[in-house]
């Protein structure tokens, strides 16, 4: 049995030590063990890391911790430090927030679920839908195509989505932006995607996705532009309620 541990130790030098020489489990490969631990969290990673030597080697692997960080946590991590580990990238982010969007802003994980956002915010009644973020292209990579997805979850008593088309906009502010339509509920009969919408999915971490659309950031890190991404229903009016908005997410897009 796994030895109880409630906190989340940091990375440096005599910390997480195990508190056994030996496990049943020893006897499983190391891959395996990190296979098996990355689907859990950062304080079960943690936890794992007290069972044994072998689960310590297996907890604290890359394979573990690059699960735990953002796909864009190379970008978000200053160039002139050098790490040792993805789990020591990992609580750097936790413990040193970074500023983003010319210093407007700053990014940091939650240390034991490794969450970006601590407060996730709930639709109540709207006729007028409206959702928009931005972010600086200087904090991105250079010469990158970038996919933005909104992320969100239904609460019990959700409505007014129902085969809703919700227009969707990613594009450099004060210039048109391209357009797609997107839904926030899955039709059944349109699952070819025939009317052209983009549907969302469903993640690993339990909550939904929908794609925005895509942008491409240039080669000059200098030449910085925002970036505007919205999601707009103006026209149908129907009252709306029990969307629960984690945020709008960047990463690289999937190149087919």
């Amino acid at each position: 049995m796994m030895a109880k541990n409630h906190g989340v130790e940091s990375s440096g030098e005599g910390r997480g030590k195990i508190g056994s020489d030996s496990s049943p489990f020893d006897s499983f490969p190391e891959d395996c063990i990190s296979k098996i631990v990355s689907f859990t969290s950062p304080r079960e990673a943690c936890v794992a890391a007290a069972v044994s030597k072998a689960f310590e080697s297996a907890a604290n692997s890359d394979v573990v911790w690059e699960k735990f960080l953002p796909p864009e946590y190379e970008s978000l991590v200053p160039r002139s430090r050098d790490f040792s580990s993805k789990k020591e990238v990992y609580f750097a982010l936790c413990d040193e927030p970074v500023l983003i969007d010319d210093g407007t802003k700053s990014f940091w994980l939650e240390k034991a679920s490794g969450k970006r956002f601590k407060r996730v915010a709930e639709l109540l009644n709207v006729c007028w839908f409206e959702i928009r973020g931005r972010v600086n292209t200087r904090v991105l990579s250079p010469r990158t195509r970038y996919s933005a997805y909104l992320v969100f979850k239904k609460a019990d008593r959700c409505y007014g989505f129902d085969d809703v088309a919700i227009e969707a906009g990613v594009g450099v502010v004060g210039h048109e932006a391209s357009t797609r339509t997107i839904c926030f509920e899955m039709d059944d009969d349109d699952e070819e995607g025939e009317m052209g919408w983009i549907y969302p999915q469903e993640r690993e971490d339990g909550w939904m996705e929908v794609e925005l659309g895509e942008f491409f950031t240039g080669g000059d890190m200098m030449d910085s532009h925002e970036i505007e991404m919205s999601a707009l229903e103006t026209r149908e009016l129907g009252w709306k309620r029990g969307l629960i908005i984690q945020g709008i997410e960047i990463r690289p897009a999937n190149i087919q």
